[in-house]
Formats: structure tokens, sequence, C-alpha cells
């Protein structure tokens, strides 16, 4: 193993301290417990957001703290959900008084620690709602979640329904644009050479050279099948025809359609896997009318990608376009 680290165990905290530092214009860090916050605090009289998981995903999901994004996020240990004492003062730390809305991919202990985290937050007074991110198309149960996991399309859940609170949506209505988002999108990934986990030492499963796993998580979980290399372009519709086909796309729709690398992949590689999943929605007759490439869910320093495929109308145009500033996403 060879990574860029000091005490395997101190990764996390001093990872999130260095990007505290380089970002401090946008965000706050706090310690004991960990969480990231939007620098300045809540903004007074609107809905805050407040999402986490396991790190080694980033930039997901401090990456994406800020103006028109998130209002919090609360790193775990790698590839473990965070504890609810991290998470119930991150839930505080957003809220503006309009109450919280929490964003949680579908993983079992995530689910489970954010649901003690929001029991303890509205003990508190605090109201918060709940969303639960099932975008990965790939299976239905893994070892570990009940149902579909939540991995790429929870950038989309994020960055619309942070557009939606910015821009004054009471609670109700920000947890409804949250949902219109999970309903529509859909994303499968395969990966070409496992992660290493720093703690572990080794990878997290075993690929021969002229394997690929289709379908994979972003933890390692096995996906739909094992398969020798293929064509990029092969590899490609593996993946886009399923999420198409799940959510029953039509001649006529407008799609956004998202490349994401898990950390290892070099971008002219994400982009022909781009080209490739465009001509196949084209050739449906869909349109791809927004696009977002690049490495955003990793897996550590994972080798693979995953395809997102979020269906579009005007709301969900207008709230894709709308500002945002964080360390990871910017317009």
């Amino acid at each position: 193993m060879k990574k860029l680290i000091n005490d395997p165990q101190n990764v996390v905290a001093e990872s999130v301290e260095g990007f505290g530092w380089a970002h401090a214009d946008i965000v706050a860090v706090s310690f004991d417990p960990d969480f990231v916050s939007r620098a300045g605090g809540a903004v007074a009289g609107k809905v805050g957001l407040v999402s986490g998981g396991g790190s080694g995903h980033e930039p997901l999901h401090a990456g994406f703290v800020g103006v028109g994004m998130l209002d919090a996020a609360v790193p775990g240990a790698v590839f473990t959900s965070p504890t609810p004492d991290q998470i119930a003062p991150a839930i505080a730390a957003a809220n503006g008084g309009a109450g919280v809305l929490a964003i949680v991919k579908n993983y079992t202990g995530d689910v489970l620690n954010f649901e003690t985290a929001v029991e303890l937050a509205e003990a508190d007074d605090i109201e918060v709602s709940t969303v639960i991110v099932n975008d990965d198309v790939a299976v239905l149960d893994s070892l570990y979640t009940a149902g579909r996991r939540g991995v790429a399309g929870t950038v989309c859940v994020e960055k619309i329904a942070g557009a939606a609170a910015e821009r004054g949506d009471n609670l109700a209505a920000v947890t409804a644009v949250a949902e219109h988002v999970i309903a529509n999108v859909r994303t499968m990934g395969v990966a070409l050479a496992a992660c290493t986990v720093p703690h572990a030492g080794q990878p997290s499963f075993d690929l021969t050279d002229d394997e690929i796993e289709i379908g994979i998580g972003i933890h390692g979980e096995p996906g739909r099948r094992r398969i020798p290399l293929a064509p990029a372009d092969d590899i490609t519709e593996m993946l886009l025809t399923p999420v198409a086909d799940d959510l029953a796309l039509a001649a006529g729709d407008d799609v956004l359609l998202f490349v994401n690398g898990m950390g290892g992949t070099p971008a002219s590689e994400l982009y022909i896997v781009y080209r490739q999943a465009r001509k196949l929605l084209e050739a449906r007759g869909v349109r791809v009318t927004r696009s977002l490439v690049g490495n955003y869910v990793t897996s550590l320093e994972m080798q693979g990608a995953s395809v997102t495929v979020l269906r579009l109308d005007s709301e969900l145009t207008a709230l894709w376009d709308a500002p945002v500033n964080t360390a990871a996403m910017h317009w």
C-alpha cells in the first residue's frame, strides 16, 4: 500500500482539517464531534440541508457545503457511517429556524444513525425532514443496504434541493423537490480495479488483470456480474441501458447525463464513457440538455466510473442551473 498518509487512524481528521484550511472562505470545521458547516453559520429563515456518510468518497459530502447546496456535512471513518453524536450537532449548526432536511444515502448504518440523530434534534425542537437516496439500479439488496444503494445521484439531490432552499422554499417544498429528484435519477457503476482502505492495508476485493465488475457499489460491494475486460463503448452500454430502462426514458425526454469517476480513472477515459452514453441516449430520442463529468462521488483510488441519468423538467433544470459556490461545485 502506497498512500500519502501519516497514521492510518488519523486520515479523516487530518484530511478534514486540511480541507477546512484550504476552503475557509466557504466552510468551517468543527472537531469533537467532527462535522463541516457553512462559513458564517446557518442562514436565518432558510431551510438547512445536512448530509454525510463514510469518508473515502470525497468530494462527497464536505465538498458540497456552501451557498446553493449543503449547510453541513458529517464525515464518518472511511466507509463507515458517522455517529449520531456527530450528526445531531451538525443538524443544529444547519438550523436557521426554518427546519432542516437530512439527505441520507441508503446504507443501513447511515439510515439508522441519521434516524437517531433526527430524534435528538427534534427533542431540541428542531423540525427535521429526511429523504433517502437510492439511485443505484445494479442490485436490489447488498451487504450494506435494504433496497437500492445511494450513490452518485446524491449529488443531484443535494444540488437541486440546495437551490430550492436557497430561493426560500419552506421545508415541505424542499423535501418535495428532493423526493422528485430521487424518483427521477438512476445510476450504475463499474470497477476496473479495487481500492485500498488505509487501515486495512490491502485491496477491498480481488479482480484479475482482465476482469471488471459491472454494478459495483461505492464501497466495493459486489455488482451484477464479473466479466472479462471489454472496450469502453461496450462497458458504457452495459451501464447506460439498465439506467435508461429503469427510468423508462422516452423519446423527447430531457435529461442530465452525469459520468462520475471513482477516484482512479483519468478524465480522458470519463469523456470516452460520456461520449458513448450520450450517443446511446440520443439514439433513443432522449435530449441531453445538461452534463456533468468528473470525480464527484469517489471510492478512494478505485479505478472505475458510474453513469447517472436524471430526467429533467423545467423546474429541475432551473434549480440545477441556479448559482452554487462550494469547494467541489461552483457556477
